[in-house]
């Protein structure tokens, strides 16, 4: 039977994640990490305006953008609350030398575990690298206005990407370590998450989710419990995919607190999260088809729901 975090416990760790958050937020950095290959200092989150004076504050949850279509990922803050207008609209326009075309679409709104916090995402399409403009309006019962958002398109990013094998880390099991203290920071860890490599995943014919986080330290207002959600999904899919959390630092037992003790694991260097900017422990999810290969990723916290939506496409039919 699976330990389940209890809800005054959540909401423990929750106010600790919003306290860090808004640490993160103000410019105060948490401590650095020690290892080989060492995270620059985290930053806030890449963040917009309000042209018209509604004060919507965009905060972009995918940071890392490229050529092509891709999930794009963002949150909107007003000075007093959330915005959660269920479906916003969003205009792109390219702000570099030469053409490029933009686009409208609409994003809607998934609103994340214990209704604290929630976001928008939708694809967008991005034909030519360099600057680009996000102009997205609300036009909602409770906020009208909209925000704008200036973001960098490369032609590539350096962590793996849809359509790739990615690298197979060898990663610590259950198994391996023969105990959880080694495996993870999580307070109620679910074994199940810890049963096989990362490895031995991408080589299994069946697919799999695998999630890269610290969940005992958050410090964006992008997190959350990821992990948590992980289980949540393997739950229901059990027997058709592998699911897998990577805990970011190698060594969770050693680090009690200090995150000046962390060290950070090879597979996140393998993986090149580290290579980043301002990367300090965002979490990122992928979902693997049955041959290994990237259906997709995702920045930052990404629900059940929407992960329920991704797997189904690489599932075997029936």
């Amino acid at each position: 039977m699976k330990t389940i975090l209890s809800r005054p416990a959540v909401a423990l760790t929750l106010l600790a994640v919003a306290v860090l958050a808004l640490a993160a937020c103000s410019g105060q950095s948490p401590p650095q990490q020690s290892g080989a290959s060492q995270p620059s200092e985290p930053q806030p989150m890449a963040s917009g305006e309000a042209p018209d004076g509604s004060g919507i504050s965009p905060i972009l949850a995918t940071t890392l953008l490229r050529t092509g279509t891709q999930r794009v990922s963002f949150l909107l803050t007003t000075p007093d609350a959330l915005v959660k207008a269920p479906e916003v609209t969003v205009t792109t326009a390219f702000l570099g030398q030469g053409e490029a075309q933009g686009e409208t679409v609409k994003a809607g709104f998934r609103l994340w575990p214990y209704a604290i916090r929630g976001a928008y995402d939708t694809e967008l399409t991005f034909p030519s690298p360099g600057p680009w403009q996000l102009d997205i309006a609300v036009d909602d019962a409770e906020v009208q206005g909209t925000a704008t958002l200036e973001v960098e398109v490369a032609e590539a990013i350096v962590v793996p990407d849809n359509g790739a094998v990615p690298p197979a880390s060898q990663t610590k099991t259950l198994a391996s370590e023969g105990t959880l203290k080694t495996l993870t920071t999580a307070y109620s860890p679910d074994l199940d998450l810890y049963l096989v490599s990362l490895d031995d995943a991408i080589e299994q014919p069946r697919p799999a989710v695998v999630v890269f986080s610290s969940p005992a330290f958050c410090t964006t207002p992008t997190c959350g419990p990821q992990a948590e959600t992980l289980s949540e999904l393997q739950d229901t899919h059990s027997d058709g995919a592998n699911f897998i959390h990577v805990e970011i630092y190698d060594n969770p037992h050693e680090i009690q607190g200090d995150l000046e003790k962390a060290e950070i694991t090879d597979a996140v260097r393998e993986w090149g999260f580290d290579r980043i900017p301002h990367w300090f422990n965002e979490s990122w999810t992928y979902i693997l088809d049955a041959d290994g290969r990237i259906h997709e990723k995702f920045e930052g916290y990404v629900t059940l729901e929407e992960l329920e939506e991704t797997l189904q496409e690489v599932l075997p039919a029936g």
